[in-house]
């Protein structure tokens, strides 16, 4: 197996595309990194899993090292199913870690376009930067694929970022779900977004504004997300017994709940393990999240439940307030009942981030108990 340590360099990317292109092509299998830790959990030294092009290192939700074994066929089917459905192959702009899956699949989309992505290098992410990387980006359609930050934060910017942003054909948003709220701000400003869910094991979004991609399926188990096809990957990293507890008969079954609408629409509505119970009534922190979001002055919230020795979980929430705001307690209440209602709300200017662009539950949770120590 080839660890390819990305730094954040030009040349680390360039390696990694070549590398991923001789994977493709049956080549060694890759492991992009950037944590060493991640990749010594990974035991590059012995050989990668039989079939495997890419491992994809995350912590996952619970913090504990997975590696996810790609074949060069699931990337193939995701890449060409997107550029199915986004219109086409086209010119993409890499704007996301590409150790992580999101990231990778620019490269891999670009590479069986046969066009060359333009690069956004460095640390961190500026409008400013995103500008000057699109202003690189030769021919058309134009795609890139963001996290819902990066989005907020170009259409916060309402200079250069912004206006290149209105420039691309489509903007995958993936990683994290993308709230009502910021679907509608992006329309309003002209930017083209489709929200996408997907995960490692899918590589990458598999459905797409609730569709999925063709040759993609989706099935519920009661209301745990199921998902089948070619994109899926074929098991974890040396973890035989954590492969045949998630993958079984041709299906990968999620942590998501799930619903599916008259139209075939499928929406997330959030992971099973976000129940929340609170006095003996099990409240969605999803739903909750949802409500508040909507809110006008609410950019984004974060609910978890805390221990509480009155109601055994109280819900409380992480709001990052976007102006003048109402009661919010009282919007809750008045949407999902007094057991949804927040307990205690607090507000933070930005909530804790993890991996590509996820939320870190842990760190809010972990915050918000010791708000309720002191």
């Amino acid at each position: 197996m080839l660890p390819v340590h990305l730094d954040g360099s030009p040349e680390a990317l360039e390696t990694l595309k070549a590398a991923v292109a001789a994977a493709l092509g049956g080549g060694p299998a890759v492991l992009p990194f950037a944590d060493p830790v991640l990749r010594d959990a990974m035991a590059p030294a012995e050989p990668a899993e039989p079939g495997t092009a890419v491992v994809i290192a995350t912590s996952g939700s619970t913090g504990e090292p997975k590696g996810v074994l790609l074949s060069a066929r699931a990337l193939t089917a995701s890449a060409e199913a997107t550029h199915a459905r986004l219109g086409g192959p086209g010119h993409w702009l890499l704007a996301t870690p590409a150790q992580y899956i999101g990231g990778l699949q620019v490269l891999v989309r670009s590479l069986l376009a046969g066009t060359t992505p333009a690069l956004l290098t460095g640390t961190g992410f500026r409008p400013d930067d995103f500008a000057a990387a699109a202003a690189r980006l030769a021919g058309s359609p134009r795609y890139t694929a963001l996290v819902p930050t990066q989005l907020v934060r170009l259409l916060d910017d309402g200079g250069a970022g912004l206006a290149a942003a209105k420039t691309f054909d489509a903007i995958v948003v993936g990683a994290a779900a993308t709230p009502p709220s910021l679907r509608e701000r992006a329309a309003d400003a002209g930017v083209r977004i489709v929200p996408a869910y997907g995960m490692s094991e899918t590589a990458s979004g598999c459905v797409y504004d609730g569709f999925p991609l063709d040759g993609v399926r989706v099935d519920l188990d009661g209301d745990r997300i199921r998902i089948g096809g070619d994109v899926l990957a074929h098991g974890y990293r040396l973890r035989p017994d954590l492969t045949a507890e998630s993958f079984s008969d041709g299906w990968f079954t999620t942590s998501d709940r799930g619903v599916r609408h008259a139209d075939g629409r499928i929406e997330v509505l959030g992971r099973a393990d976000d129940m929340i119970n609170t006095g003996g009534v099990k409240v969605s922190a999803n739903a909750v999240e949802r409500c508040l979001s909507a809110q006008p002055g609410v950019r984004d919230a974060c609910v978890v439940g805390v221990p509480d020795p009155e109601w055994g979980e109280a819900v409380v929430a992480l709001v990052v307030p976007d102006g003048e705001h109402g009661d919010l307690r009282a919007a809750v209440r008045a949407e999902l009942g007094a057991a949804a209602t927040p307990k205690r709300i607090e507000f933070a200017a930005e909530l804790p981030l993890r991996g590509p662009g996820k939320i870190d539950r842990a760190a809010v949770k972990a915050r918000l108990r010791q708000r309720s120590r002191d």
